[in-house]
């Protein structure tokens, strides 16, 4: 059993312009300005929410972020949506807005998910029908061919005594 937090309230991704950021998540995932961060006269961040679910995603500007991280390529989160049809919904919208996508990679029973690179390259991704759940372990493999295989015993240490 887990410290019973409830979730994860935010995250925080850096970006090298916080104007063109700001507007390009408002726009595609119709969040709202929930709060400004000035750091000695000057904007450095903002918080990014939706009002709906609560779920805030911060931006921070890169050049005072320490080691000014670059996650180009990288998902640094998920974000799960209710379905599949959620998911192509999304896309759609990508579409219409012209944002590039990776398209809905549908795996049935294995989940489906959708990648969308912000400004910066940062991977964003949309899950549905996660076969990762509370209730069991589940180890993925990734073959060769990128295709996924399963396994339920860990292959990590799990242990915590030392």
């Amino acid at each position: 059993m887990g410290i019973e937090f409830t979730r994860i309230r935010q995250v925080k991704v850096p970006v090298t312009d916080l104007q063109r950021s700001v507007s390009w998540y408002l726009s595609l995932l119709d969040l709202d300005l929930a709060a400004e961060f000035v750091e000695q006269g000057i904007l450095r961040g903002a918080a990014l929410i939706d009002r709906g679910s609560g779920y805030v995603i911060a931006l921070r500007d890169r050049k005072v972020c320490a080691s000014h991280p670059d996650n180009t390529g990288f998902d640094l989160f998920a974000i799960e949506a209710s379905s599949v049809d959620v998911l192509r919904q999304l896309a759609d919208r990508c579409e219409r807005l012209g944002v590039a996508h990776g398209g809905v990679q549908d795996r049935g029973a294995w989940g489906a998910s959708l990648d969308i690179p912000d400004p910066d390259g940062t991977v964003l991704r949309f899950l549905s029908n996660s076969p990762i759940t509370s209730d069991r372990f589940l180890g993925v493999d990734f073959g060769d061919d990128g295709q996924p295989s399963f396994y339920s015993t860990p292959r990590l240490n799990t242990r915590t005594d030392n």
